[in-house]
């Protein structure tokens, strides 16, 4: 298998986040609302930028799968992951905290990330040996290593619940002095930025976490993964500063 080229990739990349942009920033608080058959939200921006996507990476490397939340695919060992707008429900309701990310996975691992924030004009992107920078500025994780100094963010509690880890949950509310619920790509990204410190999200699928996983070790910080407890799905993520992960894991224990 050959070599990629991930500089070159990362390029790509970008250009896709540029042409989902178009997609999506004319359709911000102007676009209908569908549900899906899972319960969750859909809009014509959603499929509109993952169909601008797939058709920009796929001038990459045409024999690179794609897999993407609306329209499915495979990533297999190699391949690219896409979540045209993770956040629909801030998205769909005016909020601008929503985002657009893209991954590509190497021998199974994500070893490049993006997170655009379209609303925003913030894209925080990078890729293996390659560091990691918001609008061409490298950034960081943050160092803290006081949990009570710490802005610690999480996803939707129910998520914690579905991944059966509500009594986790609880732990954490109790705990953690600073918790604030900036979910979704939006707090992913502000981990990344360093402004807070960790994150903790659950219940995920491949798209939501695959860019993250990608970028957070190229920012100086710790991403562990943990495995949902009996009846839960997906994946879970803890990550950030590393002081401040190490200290967050034993209160996850289900």
């Amino acid at each position: 298998m050959s070599r990629l080229d991930l500089a070159e990739a990362l390029r790509c990349a970008e250009a896709a986040a540029d042409a989902a942009r178009r997609e999506i920033l004319p359709r911000f608080r102007n676009v209908a609302v569908e549900t899906k058959r899972d319960g969750s939200p859909v809009t014509e921006a959603d499929r509109a930028a993952e169909r601008a996507i797939r058709e920009v990476l796929g001038s990459f490397d045409r024999e690179l799968p794609i897999l993407g939340e609306e329209y499915g695919g495979e990533a297999g060992q190699r391949g690219w992951i896409v979540d045209p707008i993770d956040g629909t429900i801030s998205f769909s309701r005016g909020l601008p905290l929503y985002g657009t990310l893209i991954a590509l996975v190497d021998e199974g691992v994500p070893v490049l990330g993006l997170i655009d924030l379209p609303s925003l004009g913030e894209r925080t992107c990078g890729h293996r040996g390659g560091g990691v920078r918001r609008n061409g500025v490298a950034v960081r994780c943050s160092q803290e290593t006081e949990l009570a100094r710490a802005i610690v963010s999480h996803g939707d509690p129910f998520a914690f619940e579905l991944f059966g880890m509500k009594r986790a949950w609880t732990r954490l509310a109790e705990t953690t002095r600073m918790l604030r619920g900036y979910t979704d790509a939006f707090g992913h990204a502000q981990v990344l930025g360093g402004g807070v410190g960790a994150m903790v999200d659950v219940n995920l699928n491949p798209w939501d976490a695959a860019a993250t996983q990608a970028l957070v070790p190229e920012a100086g910080g710790c991403c562990e993964t943990i495995a949902p407890g009996p009846g839960g799905k997906g994946v879970g993520l803890v990550f950030g500063s590393a002081a401040l992960v190490e200290q967050l894991l034993p209160l996850l224990r289900p």
